[in-house]
């Protein structure tokens, strides 16, 4: 996992404070071998989706502050569909 002991917690303290659940880290971060990439992060939580959709934007504004300009990708599985993004994440993330 190419990610920082501190970006790692920072990134589970958030979804923990505007969600409820810890997320999954997945895409090439997780690929120790890759190189750059943006952080991709999924959540999975029983909320409206307009709810979440303010969480979200609430725990992008706080991880921007804690971890600076950074491509953070938040992907929020409401239940209400079934991407196929949410199932590449269910089987290839990571709990953080």
């Amino acid at each position: 996992m190419r990610l920082t002991t501190v970006e790692q917690k920072s990134l589970h303290d958030a979804s923990v404070r505007w969600f409820g659940v810890p997320p999954r880290l997945f895409g090439s971060r997780v690929d120790d071998a890759a190189r750059g990439g943006d952080i991709d992060i999924y959540i999975e939580v029983d909320l409206p989706a307009q709810d979440a959709f303010a969480r979200e934007a609430q725990m992008a504004a706080e991880l921007y502050r804690a971890l600076g300009e950074r491509k953070i990708d938040i992907v929020v599985n409401t239940g209400r569909l079934d991407l196929p993004i949410y199932r590449v994440a269910r089987d290839r993330g990571v709990w953080l």
